[in-house]
């Protein structure tokens, strides 16, 4: 269940990140209003998880899928492009992650 929470915190910030490219400056209201919601999900269920996923994993993992997957929307639905500097970074990023995991909380 921790992590079911940890993975619905993580597309609830991901759909958030996603608006605010929509929301042009926070000129719009319902792309704003659904970063507000979307940001506010996602803490609320990341801090649930945290109750049973130790700190330096969740968050390692929170921050690093959200990077990877809005990345790939920005590609995919907003016809950015990303250099090898950048893919670099997304790739040290996803393999600090396993890392971190594969660490644990040992």
């Amino acid at each position: 269940m921790p992590y079911l929470l940890l993975a619905l915190a993580i597309t609830s910030e991901v759909c958030a990140t996603s608006c605010l490219k929509l929301t042009e400056g926070f000129t719009k209201l319902w792309p704003s209003i659904g970063v507000g919601i979307g940001y506010a999900l996602s803490f609320l269920l990341l801090g649930r998880a945290l109750k049973h996923i130790p700190v330096s994993i969740a968050y390692a993992v929170w921050s690093g899928a959200g990077t990877a997957a809005v990345a790939a929307i920005g590609i995919v639905a907003f016809g950015e492009q990303l250099g090898r500097a950048q893919w670099l970074g997304i790739a040290l990023i996803i393999i600090g992650v396993v890392v971190l995991n594969l660490r644990g909380s040992h």
